[in-house]
């Protein structure tokens, strides 16, 4: 019980850093370059540019009414860090709102934009909330449709940044994009970190000689497959495993080494859990 406590404050401490991070980026970066951004921010942004209306009491309002209506579709716990993330987010655009950095140069405006909200929005999904608006619908889409909550949140932003073509033009649009885009990968980073995992098929006709070094040497699990050749109707033995980044070179030279002939397949791998990785 007190180590649950103790995570539930890391994660709330988490959401309020990066809630902070990603008022920063706001109104450090894009309201001064007349930048867009996606979601309900990006509403509030339009909303600020044509009526001059405080991103921060919109930003509010417009992400209260979407937590309504999208709550049943949050788990209890998600929907608490999310009402904490609408309410610092809202509390730190109006504190950080004279927060400005005059660059010459927008490009550098738009990377560290994209850099600073990103890291914040990561921190805030990282520890199991959503910064409403957009995220809601991302981690809906993540949860009904496994689709990757980065990717997810950058295609709702997408159709708000379109929509405020007619206000910033096509220039300051394209810019918006770039950084949404580099935003994303920072998310990803936060969100699924730096180690990723590879899995790795191996057709060899020395799959005993390779799983044995694979156990040895990387000290990995192994796993053989049954397959067969459709050509051929041949039955062959194929090893699976799974493997840290940094471990690839080591398991090619360990394949170059006893069988040249072997038949690889390497593709990413997005969580792992279970003995050797994460507890799930």
């Amino acid at each position: 019980m007190k180590t649950l406590k103790s995570k539930n404050i890391i994660n709330i401490l988490f959401i309020i850093t990066g809630s902070f991070l990603f008022a920063i980026g706001i109104n450090t970066f894009v309201i001064p370059l007349n930048l867009g951004e996606g979601g309900v921010t990006g509403l509030s942004i339009i909303l600020y540019y044509l009526f001059h209306l405080s991103p921060s009491i919109s930003t509010f309002v417009l992400n209260g009414i979407l937590l309504i209506i999208g709550y049943k579709f949050l788990d209890k716990k998600t929907c608490i860090y999310t009402i904490i993330a609408v309410v610092f987010n809202s509390i730190f655009l109006h504190i950080t709102a004279g927060w400005v950095i005059h660059l010459h140069e927008h490009l550098i405006g738009v990377a560290f934009g994209g850099v600073i909200s990103g890291l914040g929005i990561g921190m805030v999904l990282k520890a199991g909330g959503t910064t409403a608006g957009s995220a809601i619908l991302a981690r809906i889409a993540n949860k009904y449709l496994d689709w990757n909550l980065s990717y997810a949140l950058l295609f709702f932003d997408l159709i708000v940044v379109f929509c405020s073509l007619f206000i910033i033009g096509a220039e300051k649009v394209m810019l918006t994009i770039a950084m949404l885009y580099i935003g994303t990968k920072v998310i990803d980073f936060v969100v699924e970190g730096l180690n990723t995992k590879k899995a790795v098929t191996i057709i060899s006709d020395y799959k005993d000689e390779i799983a044995r070094e694979i156990n040895q040497t990387l000290d990995r699990g192994v796993t053989i497959l049954n397959g067969r050749g459709n050509y051929t109707q041949a039955s062959r033995e194929v090893i699976y495993a799974v493997i840290n980044k940094q471990e690839l070179i080591k398991l090619k030279k360990i394949i170059r080494k006893i069988d040249h002939n072997a038949f690889v397949i390497i593709h990413d791998v997005r969580d792992v859990f279970g003995k050797g990785f994460l507890d799930i």
